[in-house]
């Protein structure tokens, strides 16, 4: 017979009783559920999250291994999703999760954020029409939605509330010419100081135009920290949480910790000159 108290005792200390208790009430939805959104998800089970709305339609791929922590090679070809689910579910039998099997759409944004206290962002970096939708979505239900993303070997976090700046205040994706535009503008926004472009030694790998890039599996594993611990905090309303238009940037690499201010997001004059530069570079 599982026991939670027993199961999550270790985490009393850094939290309550009552905390704990408080925890293993709350509902979060993550989108994605390959490599930052599987980290993510088993993150928050281990503090003692049992109430999940995932989603994902993909498949785990060889070229998954070097990041993905459910990709095995006795998981090739099935779904994220179930791998997942059944990770979960040996970490806590009585977790309840509700799958969404086809990924986000406009037909069940409604019923994947039902009764959801945090959205976590796990979708792909390219994702980008849908993760705007949603990030909306959860303003107008008044749910924090937070994203880390694995930059380099460095992770950068940003959150959005009721009161922040909003989404498309922030990365300006309604003035983007095409999709291409977008990614850099959310690249931008995520990292208006590049600390991981001093060392990537093969540019070619990063090709906007083929929407791929190079990855690393500490930065995964940095977000899925910096994701718990703020999802933790909103949860439980205490401590601090950095919300848009400020940003926070950690690159192991550099050994720097930067937090940005976007006061105008990418409307600002130096996020456009930034913005005109990288158009040349990327495109």
């Amino acid at each position: 017979m599982f026991d939670y108290e027993k199961a999550f005792s270790r985490n009393l200390g850094w939290v309550t009783e009552n905390e704990q208790i408080v925890l293993s009430k709350k509902r979060v939805a993550i989108a994605g559920c390959g490599g930052v959104g599987f980290e993510h998800a088993v993150t928050l089970a281990r503090m003692g999250i049992q109430h999940f709305n995932l989603s994902d339609f993909d498949e785990f791929e060889i070229h998954n291994m070097n990041r993905q922590a459910g990709c095995f090679s006795s998981t090739i070809g099935e779904s994220k999703l179930n791998v997942l689910e059944r990770t979960l579910l040996d970490i806590n039998p009585n977790c309840s999760i509700k799958k969404f099997p086809d990924g986000i759409n406009e037909k069940n944004f409604e019923s994947f954020l039902a009764n959801v206290d945090v959205y976590v962002d796990g979708l792909d970096f390219f994702v980008l029409e849908v993760r705007q939708i949603l990030f909306e979505h959860c303003r107008s239900l008044c749910i924090p939605a937070i994203t880390a993303a694995p930059l380099g070997m460095g992770v950068s976090f940003l959150c959005f509330t009721k009161d922040s700046m909003t989404f498309d205040d922030y990365f300006v994706f309604s003035k983007a010419k095409d999709e291409n535009d977008k990614a850099i503008r959310f690249l931008l926004g995520l990292s208006p100081f590049m600390l991981q472009k001093e060392y990537l030694v093969d540019k070619t790998r990063a090709n906007f135009k083929e929407k791929r890039g190079p990855s690393t599996p500490f930065s995964v594993k940095l977000c899925s920290g910096v994701i718990g611990t703020n999802t933790i905090k909103l949860l439980l309303g205490r401590g601090e949480v950095v919300t848009a238009p400020k940003a926070l940037h950690f690159d192991t690499y550099t050994n720097r910790l930067r937090v940005s201010h976007l006061r105008w997001g990418n409307n600002g004059v130096l996020q456009k000159i930034k913005h005109r530069i990288a158009r040349k570079l990327l495109l």
